[in-house]
């Protein structure tokens, strides 16, 4: 069977609508089950329910821009393996923003206002590692998961006792990004200069600290 060529208006249009799938809420259906779905809903008095709903929200817009990251560096390489890794980590990805939404609707929360923004920037980075190398942007998949393993068990710690739904959704994240970051290595990856960490951590810090808000 002959794998179909994709010319630049396809391309075009595949990014447009992989845009308008994250950032609405549209993407393919979940591959895996809800974490949370057999877990009891436990009272949360408001300021824990709003507590929840804001890490939750942000967590939301980082799997917005990893979904934009994934695209933009499978798209940006030109080895099938490379593509191959980042198309099956973006699948994850695509559960863990169901999962995030799901969980924002059951605690009667939105998402953030700004993740077009998320996306685009995020793609545009995405872009750039790709276009930097291969073993490059492996390495810049294994910092960032690993970055995004750090902040989770963050939030699983400030968490409401009481908000079992949320960590069970979070704790299957993080499971996957660290598996994630694994591949990326065994894949080929390099790790990244202390500055480009650097930077990473900074960007993720300006994206977690607006997205708790807006």
């Amino acid at each position: 069977m002959q794998s179909r060529h994709y010319d630049a208006m396809d391309l075009l249009i595949i990014q447009v609508d992989q845009f308008i799938s994250a950032v609405r809420g549209q993407n393919v259906p979940a591959t895996r089950p809800y974490p949370a779905a057999e877990i009891a809903e436990h009272p949360l008095t408001e300021a824990e329910r709003l507590e929840s709903e804001r890490l939750m929200r942000v967590n939301h817009a980082g799997e917005v821009s990893a979904q934009a990251l994934y695209h933009a560096q499978a798209l940006s390489t030109g080895d099938k393996t490379v593509r191959a890794i980042m198309e099956r980590s973006a699948v994850d990805e695509g559960d863990h923003l169901h999962w995030c939404r799901r969980r924002l609707m059951e605690l009667k929360g939105r998402t953030s206002y700004l993740d077009p923004v998320w996306y685009v920037g995020s793609f545009a980075i995405g872009t750039a590692a790709g276009l930097v190398g291969d073993r490059f942007s492996l390495g810049f998949v294994a910092e960032t998961e690993h970055q995004v393993w750090i902040h989770l068990h963050k939030h699983l710690r400030r968490l409401p006792p009481g908000d079992t739904k949320s960590r069970a959704v979070l704790q299957q994240m993080a499971e996957d990004e660290a598996r994630h970051g694994a591949t990326a290595m065994a894949g080929g990856g390099v790790v990244l200069p202390q500055v480009v960490r650097t930077m990473m951590q900074l960007c993720s810090r300006v994206m977690t600290g607006t997205a708790y808000w807006i």
